[in-house]
């Protein structure tokens, strides 16, 4: 197998754990872009791999859509420790960190970040550009929104629906359906406030 090289567009904290996983999926290579440093992103760029290392929804989205218009390659990178059913479905540009579980046909869409520990379990599907947090479970059917974000360690219970732009704290427990665009704690989930 030749290895290559993959650019990284953003260097902070979440690119640097990224980077471990892109090497870990074969990338001899690293190379780091970030437009607050003297390696920015470029169109002009030669044509390698390419992953958005950023962990806020929206910019992810944005720089994700960025890249591909200039003709860049977004790849998915999932740590070769993950389990992942040979039935789940993904889009572009999905992170999936060490010992994250995917189970039957769950559908992870493009940008989202599965992160480290987290359980996804059958037929859940995570829309466009939201991040599950580290050891954080879906149970069986749970639909998560475009731009959510699902706290560490949060537990949601099968079946629920949770709209598009939605927060979740940290470890919490989500029993029913959560609206959109609102911040959600406790256990169970009680609305804070609009976000």
């Amino acid at each position: 197998m030749v290895k290559t090289k993959i650019y990284i567009y953003g260097a902070s904290g979440h690119g640097q754990v990224l980077s471990d996983i892109a090497r870990a999926c074969g990338y001899d290579e690293v190379v780091f872009l970030d437009d607050s440093s003297d390696t920015k992103f470029s169109k002009d760029l030669p044509k390698f791999d390419i992953f958005i290392g950023v962990g806020v929804n929206d910019t992810r989205a944005i720089l994700q859509e960025k890249v591909q218009k200039c003709g860049f390659k977004v790849v998915n990178l999932i740590h070769p420790s993950a389990v992942i059913s040979p039935s789940a479905k993904f889009g572009v540009g999905v992170c999936v960190m060490p010992n994250v579980v995917v189970n039957a046909f769950a559908k992870v869409s493009d940008g989202v970040i599965l992160n480290s520990g987290c359980v996804v379990e059958h037929e859940c599907v995570i829309e466009r550009f939201a991040h599950i947090s580290p050891n954080a479970a879906l149970a069986g059917n749970v639909y998560v929104g475009e731009f959510s974000h699902i706290g560490i360690g949060s537990s949601v219970i099968q079946g629920i629906k949770i709209g598009s732009n939605v927060s979740v704290g940290a470890g919490s427990v989500v029993v029913r359906n959560l609206a959109p665009n609102g911040v959600y704690v406790g256990v169970p989930t009680k609305f804070i406030k609009e976000k």
